[in-house]
């Protein structure tokens, strides 16, 4: 399988709250974000992944030119990264793209947290499946703007909302997609849209088959008391 992490986001948020690192070197638990997520890829089987970190924060770059070299845990890493700012995350994945157009693969941000069993779960039933995409999700909703996922009795997926009284999951940032995506999100740059929410729509309104997999607590870490908030989550 082919993984993929946007790290190219600069924390702000986090760093006007007085966290000095770059978001994907915040620990939870001890561990840098990018590092366990890294880590989580390695134990599912990663060909490779792929990352991208801006270049406004060399700190990211120089931790990945050192995993490319000495591996992580003593593990050879199969690493690729882009070191460019982009605009949004729709086009971080933009970036990225050209190393995900020849099979599936799985993208996330580098501050999605989730359980290390739950995702194993999740990578072998998207190994197993012939739908277009499997978008993690949750009931669990902590979220200044969550986008909320409307899905039939088989857990396809309908609807991309932002707003809902009806909806039970929302969107976790995890993304397992096969190469028929990449179609979509450069008709997407062309049009000049961006925000990942906008891209899963226009998965939707290519007829894309899409189904949600729920986990039962997705977090991002975009505050400081997220920190706090995941290694509860993750010790408990």
């Amino acid at each position: 399988m082919r993984y993929a992490i946007i790290a190219a986001g600069e924390g702000s948020r986090l760093a006007a709250e007085g966290i000095q690192s770059p978001k994907p070197l915040v620990r939870v638990g001890g561990e840098m974000l990018i590092d366990r997520l890294i880590r989580i890829f390695l134990q599912n089987d990663a060909e490779e992944i792929v990352v991208i970190c801006n270049d406004r924060t060399a700190q990211v770059a120089q931790h990945l030119v050192a995993l490319q070299r000495d591996g992580l845990q003593g593990r050879p890493v199969p690493l690729r990264f882009v070191v460019k700012s982009t605009p949004s995350s729709m086009h971080s994945f933009f970036e990225i793209s050209k190393y995900l157009n020849d099979g599936p693969f799985i993208l996330t941000t580098v501050d999605t947290i989730f359980r290390e069993d739950e995702f194993a779960d999740y990578v072998r039933a998207f190994s197993g499946s012939q739908i277009d995409g499997l978008m993690g999700v949750t009931d669990y909703v902590d979220d200044e703007k969550p986008l909320y996922v409307e899905t039939d009795s088989q857990l396809n997926i309908t609807a991309f909302l932002d707003s809902s009284t009806s909806c039970r999951y929302i969107s976790g940032g995890i993304y397992g997609l096969h190469e028929s995506a990449i179609f979509t999100l450069h008709n997407c740059i062309a049009r000049s849209e961006s925000r990942m929410r906008n891209f899963q729509r226009a998965l939707i309104s290519d007829g894309r088959r899409l189904q949600a997999y729920p986990f039962s607590k997705v977090l991002d870490i975009d505050h400081a008391d997220d920190i706090r908030k995941a290694e509860e989550f993750l010790s408990a």
